[in-house]
């Protein structure tokens, strides 16, 4: 029981009734006669895989300290990739400063962890779907203003 408490408290629901947006999703994927499948897999470049994760390290970065700023400029790399905001769930660790935490997606999340002491922090992108995963990481560059970002792109599930 407490294992499925912590994991609650991380948006992660074990409860045996499914969720609104647990039916909501399985509605989604039942077809109907003649309908196409909508399993938000991405085909680009000739390949098919199931998202794009771009790993992000900012360097030099500002306000990489600050809850409500970083909150913020979560919910802004959200909305500037068309993705939809489920959670977010922030943590502002002492005595260094730093926030570690999420946004969780319906196409999936957007992590971070920073070091204010170095002026660094890490970022998980990970989308599916139509979302756009790069326009993050503008918002990124325009709100933390680092001297550096650093992008690597993975896609996820390719060869689906």
């Amino acid at each position: 029981m407490a294992q499925a408490r912590a994991l609650f408290q991380l948006g992660i629901d074990l409860d045996e009734n499914p969720s609104a947006s647990k039916t909501e999703e399985q509605d989604n994927t039942t077809l109907a006669a003649g309908e196409e499948r909508k399993d938000f897999f991405i085909e680009r470049d000739g390949e098919r895989f199931a998202g794009t994760h771009l790993i992000v390290d900012l360097w030099g970065a500002d306000r990489i300290d600050d809850l409500a700023y970083v909150e913020d400029t979560l919910r802004e790399c959200v909305e500037a990739a068309n993705a939809t905001l489920l959670h977010i769930h922030l943590h502002h660790f002492t005595p260094n400063d730093g926030i570690s935490g999420v946004a969780v997606l319906a196409e999936s999340h957007i992590s971070i962890h920073s070091w204010p002491e170095s002026g660094y922090a890490a970022l998980d992108i990970f989308m599916c779907g139509a979302a756009r995963p790069h326009r993050a990481v503008e918002v990124l560059r325009e709100r933390f203003t680092p001297s550096q970002v650093v992008v690597e792109e993975v896609r996820r599930g390719s060869g689906l």
